[in-house]
């Protein structure tokens, strides 16, 4: 990019995974086949609890955001990479980068503070159970995911209009299959705006980063700090029995995080830091929807009527408890698995 000229007509060239033509077929087939399964797998996590009133619970809620999100994050770019591959056209313009490196770094950032919320949420369930439904009000779980959008919108349009100062030389190939925004601001000419961006990426990192895995890790030990003084063996299995699918939803992201961070370390943003993005990018999102459905019973056997439903599309009617033992605190119970 010369003389800043960032016009529409500049462009980069994305080199993807491999270069290799005969790979190619089989990359487009891997990537559609594993979209297709991140898009219907998070899709019917969404329908399942948005559809059964048993599971409109704050945890449910917070777990539909997720799906929405992976859905996006994934279609940031995958997408792209299959049309570049189907084209035989490894270009992308200078608008179609920057557009994919902001919404990229937005539903990154709402991975990240939607993980911290939904530990929260185990915090007040296990350890403050009987205030469960005061604490956790519709408005709060609305509010917590307002809160998280603005502050994420408000900390990626900085880096967005900084970036767009930048200069790149003319055709700068990216060793990715997407635009990252750490790997073009090392790719731009070194000047004060260069320093200025990285300054602002490790402050970004920081908070939008850093603060939730300190959340998380936070709400974790206070779990187990309660786990530890409950009397009872089954009462403390149960208990944490809620956090298991969170726990590995958060694994899988942080660790796959932390690979790539190390890959591009010590590679400098080769190919296999990119297949390391792979796993990142798009086989987490299709994962944490297994993870949900099929750890949690309450989540799988909202997906068994949902597709018996879709299937017989017979008369149905909701069941409502009848019986003289039925607790106010029982939507909460049920969906922890603690005994009222």
């Amino acid at each position: 990019m010369e003389g800043g000229n960032h016009t529409g007509a500049t462009q980069f060239l994305l080199l993807g995974l491999s270069v290799d033509p005969e790979l190619q077929p089989y990359l487009f087939g891997l990537f559609l086949s594993m979209y297709l399964v991140t898009v219907l797998g998070n899709l019917l996590n969404i329908m399942a609890t948005t559809s059964d009133s048993h599971l409109h619970t704050p945890m449910c809620f917070f777990l539909s955001n997720l799906s929405f999100v992976d859905i996006c994050f994934t279609s940031t770019t995958v997408p792209k990479m299959l049309m570049n591959i189907l084209a035989h056209n490894k270009v992308i313009t200078y608008t179609e980068c920057l557009t994919q490196v902001y919404f990229l770094m937005i539903f990154v950032g709402l991975d990240n503070f939607l993980l911290a919320v939904m530990a929260y949420d185990h915090f007040v369930a296990i350890c403050h159970t009987l205030k469960y439904v005061i604490i956790m009000t519709p408005l709060l779980c609305v509010l917590l995911c307002l809160i998280s959008w603005t502050i994420i919108f408000c900390f990626s349009l900085p880096h967005i209009i900084l970036l767009m100062q930048l200069t790149f030389s003319t055709g700068t190939e990216i060793p990715h299959f997407f635009c990252d925004l750490a790997l073009l601001i090392n790719l731009a000419t070194f000047d004060i705006l260069f320093k200025v961006n990285v300054v602002l990426l490790y402050v970004s990192i920081i908070l939008l980063v850093v603060c939730p895995i300190t959340g998380i890790l936070i709400s974790y030990s206070q779990i187990m700090s309660s786990l530890v003084r409950m009397s009872s063996s089954e009462s403390r299995y149960k208990a944490f029995s809620t956090c298991r699918s969170h726990l590995c939803v958060v694994s899988l992201f942080y660790g796959t995080a932390l690979g790539v961070c190390l890959s591009s370390a010590v590679t400098h943003f080769s190919h296999e830091s990119s297949f390391a993005s792979l796993i990142y990018t798009v086989a987490t999102p299709m994962l944490n929807s297994f993870i949900y459905s099929l750890r949690n019973k309450d989540v799988k056997g909202a997906l068994g009527r949902l597709l018996s439903r879709a299937a017989s599309v017979p008369s149905w009617s909701t069941h409502f408890p009848t019986n003289g033992s039925f607790c106010p605190l029982r939507q909460c119970c049920e969906f922890t698995h603690i005994v009222c």
